[in-house]
């Protein structure tokens, strides 16, 4: 055993300990990082705008402060990239992680030094509850890669500029840079196949113990080591134990991920986000995540039926409610307030607070007053896939077809599989029956002939690579939505078929 996982025992221990401290008094510790955030935020420009020295308690907090998107808070951004000081937080932002909005343009995230911490220690945290729990540490020995964006920083009003997981690549801690891999270098091109040749080149003939990525685009990188080998990966990292992935389900990629690989390897799932670092898979053993309550976010929920109201109700975390599904509402240390993250998200547990991700707050589909959400169109392809395990899959989305040129509207599923059913019709009526079962709404309206049964369209290999590069969002962490409520992917897409 290596001196990086001898060391990585007891200080596991010791955040083992720190977590259950505020792990078990979730509330206290929630209440302390309202009152720090308000403390702080009474001398910003926002702070005075809504009134933070008059806020006591987190009902006065709801009455002042709305809740808002990027659009909502952009005004304030604006200021803050204009070089003024002290308008969402203290001093400026370290940094602006930049990413892309589908109704926003590029969208600048501040991160601030207070909030670095959440971001780093987050990520660091999930692979030392792993280490804790399960004695196993020797991957920290091994070549890490760490699949992401280019670190390559600009500038915008003099506060460096960058993707996120860029940005984070900067703070990886002394003790893994030795055995991080690509290259500074390598991580910089921008050419995400220029780039995942160059990752090859410099990781095939290493000791590859932790891969981490968006699965996506891991399986990507695994198929072309496939390709230049002849091997199963298994085969080429022999000590390739532990995969770490966020950012989307694990699920629908599992299997295939997993045949390429050749054998089965442990995981841990992370959900971090430009605007801060929400939860990570504590336990092997549990379900979910364990939600961060003492990271500088105060977090509100929304009960996703009633998002879209003029006033909706705004929970504490006291006030949640396991198996509901709630829009999350962060306000944090970074100077975001009562800023929805787009994400919904549900309990599991309450001791400790542990979710899943189900969705995003505008990704679903409701043509016809059926209200799928990304959560229950996954769910009905894992149950077929079990039903159907000579199916493998490489991505999915969906889209309702309200007019189609022939029959009843309907939902059409665009599906990429590396292996196809035996026999497409009886899947795809499986696949509609699934999600029948778990939306009653849906059910509803195939029983009363508004619409026919699903579609499944077939598409040609490496059809949503081509269709995301198409788009200039090849690889890093872009992600393919689950669901759209017009055909504006769709339309697309079908340019793939197969």
């Amino acid at each position: 055993m290596g001196i990086r996982a001898v060391l990585a025992k007891p200080f596991a221990a010791y955040i083992e300990g720190q977590t259950k401290k505020w792990a078990s008094n979730p509330v206290h510790f929630q209440h302390e990082v309202f009152n720090q955030l308000i403390t702080t935020g009474k001398g910003t420009l926002f702070g005075k705008d809504h009134g933070f020295d008059t806020i006591k308690n987190h009902e006065d907090f709801k009455k002042q402060v709305p809740i808002r998107d990027y659009e909502e808070l952009k005004p304030y951004v604006e200021k803050v990239l204009h070089g003024e000081t002290d308008i969402l937080w203290k001093g400026k932002p370290a940094y602006f992680a930049k990413t892309s909005g589908t109704t926003s343009g590029t969208k600048y995230i501040p991160i601030s030094k207070e909030s670095i911490p959440n971001h780093i220690n987050s990520a660091r945290n999930a692979l030392l509850s792993y280490v804790h729990e399960t004695g196993n540490a020797s991957f920290l020995d091994g070549g890490l890669i760490f699949l992401s964006g280019s670190p390559e920083l600009d500038q915008k009003a003099g506060i460096n500029t960058g993707r996120l997981s860029g940005i984070v690549n900067h703070h990886v801690p002394g003790y893994l840079r030795t055995n991080q891999k690509p290259s500074y270098e390598t991580n910089c091109i921008e050419d995400w196949e220029q780039k995942l040749d160059k990752i090859i080149d410099e990781t095939i003939q290493a000791d590859m113990t932790l891969i981490s990525g968006i699965p996506p685009w891991a399986q990507m990188y695994f198929d072309r080591i496939v390709a230049r080998t002849g091997k199963k990966v298994k085969d080429v990292f022999p000590n390739f134990s532990m995969f770490v992935y966020g950012g989307v389900n694990f699920e629908p990629y599992r299997a295939k991920l997993f045949e390429t690989i050749g054998k089965k390897v442990d995981s841990i799932e992370t959900y971090p986000a430009s605007e801060g670092f929400i939860a990570y898979q504590d336990s092997q053993r549990a379900e979910g995540l364990l939600l961060l309550l003492n990271s500088g976010i105060f977090f509100e929920f929304v009960p996703t039926e009633e998002y879209f109201n003029d006033n909706p109700r705004r929970l504490s975390i006291e006030e949640v409610e396991i198996g509901k599904n709630y829009a999350v509402i962060i306000n944090s240390n970074a100077g975001l307030w009562g800023y929805s993250i787009g994400d919904t998200i549900k309990f599991v547990s309450k001791n400790p607070y542990r979710i899943i991700v189900s969705g995003r707050i505008k990704h679903f589909i409701s043509a016809f007053g059926e209200h799928v959400i990304g959560e229950e169109v996954e769910k009905a392809m894992k149950f077929t896939t079990q039903k159907f395990p000579e199916a493998e899959l490489v991505e999915f989305t969906v889209a309702p077809n309200v007019a189609p040129a022939e029959g009843m509207p309907h939902h059409e599923w665009f599906i990429e599989f590396a292996n196809p059913p035996k026999d497409l019709a009886a899947f795809s009526l499986e696949l509609d029956n699934q999600l029948r079962g778990l939306n009653v709404y849906y059910d509803d309206l195939i029983s009363g002939n508004i619409l026919r049964t699903l579609i499944v369209t077939t598409l040609e290999k490496n059809a949503f690579i081509d269709y995301m590069k198409s788009q200039g969002k090849l690889g890093g962490q872009n992600k393919m939505p689950r669901l759209s409520n017009d055909r504006k992917i769709a339309e697309e897409l079908s340019r793939y078929r197969s």
